[in-house]
């Protein structure tokens, strides 16, 4: 079966032509541009959630279906900016996450409007010359798989692969339903979970005869270079490559001046794109975040002058004239080069292996 939206293939034929061409721009934190609205309870809930039974302040998620205003807002606010690529506004919007706030069953409605929503405004931003691209985010969920919640019971879990399997499943189907272009499964913490999500997701192409790119993006959770769960970049990129990404990267815990060399690690062994969103910065006393469009630019700039970088954008922190100011500075500058590697038996555990 060939894909059934509408000008879906043609675009994912332009993303890689780009690609080829240009260091691309991706957009900047959603959490960040949310919260300058400063919504109480109520404004969280609007018309649609007004008798919910528990509070659902912070879900930023939900305003997909009850201040759609907010979040249109939102992406056109990136796109006017420069960015090439926007996300959904579907971080958390997966059953595990969702259960927080007793709204598991609105998980997919989540994904499909929160895919059209931005579809909608990609396609008023795109041009014939410049199209713009919808990249359907899947966060981590809020549990592990490989780590115990209780330090007196390291044995315990509060998932499974099969459980995570089926959440990212559900939020991978809505988001290619409402018009997502690509699936990035990001801010990866624990690689099993990311296992999970690429199991998911291929299933699911096959259930539906045709797929959509995947991208990955780690996070290295602090200056030890490692995840959460304890894999250095090129242990994970062994321990995903088999998923044969667009774009593998790493964002989000670390700013610029802490994550290029992990940047720089898998730009050396990935045979695919790079990508890097920092935060502005690690949080302050206040948690707020610190660097500047101009401070994190000085960095980023320094990046795509030195061959690292096939993407770029901004997490925790940023906001559109975060996004603007990378834009500028890697216009012009010529894409990070696919490298050429020996073929090895390439093996992953905490560390990488070759034979």
């Amino acid at each position: 079966m060939s894909d059934p939206f509408d000008g879906r293939p043609q675009r994912i034929a332009a993303l890689k032509e780009a690609l080829t061409q240009r260091i691309l721009v991706l957009d900047g934190a959603a959490g960040t541009f949310i919260q300058g609205y400063e919504l109480d309870e109520a404004g969280y809930r609007a018309t649609r959630f007004a008798d919910w039974a528990q509070d659902i302040k912070g879900n930023n998620d939900i305003l997909i279906l009850s201040r759609p205003d907010i979040v249109a807002d939102m992406h056109r606010a990136y796109l006017a900016a420069g960015a090439d690529i926007i996300e959904t506004n579907t971080f958390s919007a997966t059953t595990i996450a969702q259960a927080d706030y007793a709204m598991e069953d609105l998980a997919y409605e989540l994904n499909v409007e929160g895919a059209r929503l931005a579809r909608a405004e990609a396609d008023g931003a795109a041009t014939p010359d410049r199209p713009r691209f919808v990249a359907g985010a899947i966060g981590p969920t809020n549990r592990t798989a490989s780590i115990s919640p209780d330090v007196n019971d390291p044995g315990k879990r509060n998932t499974d692969f099969d459980e995570l399997a089926r959440a990212y499943g559900d939020a991978a189907r809505g988001l290619i339903e409402g018009g997502a272009d690509t699936l990035l499964i990001e801010t990866i913490f624990d690689t099993l979970n990311a296992k999970a999500a690429v199991y998911a997701v291929q299933n699911l192409f096959d259930d539906l005869g045709f797929d959509v790119p995947v991208m990955l993006s780690v996070t290295i959770t602090d200056q030890s270079g490692r995840t959460l769960s304890g894999q250095t970049p090129e242990a994970f990129w062994n321990a995903v490559r088999h998923a044969k990404p667009l774009t593998v990267g790493v964002n989000c815990a670390l700013g610029p001046d802490l994550m290029r060399p992990y940047v720089e690690e898998l730009a050396t062994v990935a045979d695919c794109y790079v990508s890097a969103y920092p935060n502005a910065g690690l949080p302050n006393a206040f948690g707020g975040y610190d660097e500047t469009p101009e401070s994190m630019t000085e960095h980023l700039s320094e990046w795509a002058r030195s061959g690292l970088l096939n993407l770029v954008g901004g997490c925790c922190g940023t906001t559109p004239a975060h996004i603007e100011a990378f834009a500028d500075a890697v216009d012009g500058v010529s894409p990070r080069s696919i490298p050429n590697r020996d073929a090895k038996m390439r093996l992953s555990g905490l560390e990488a292996f070759a034979a």
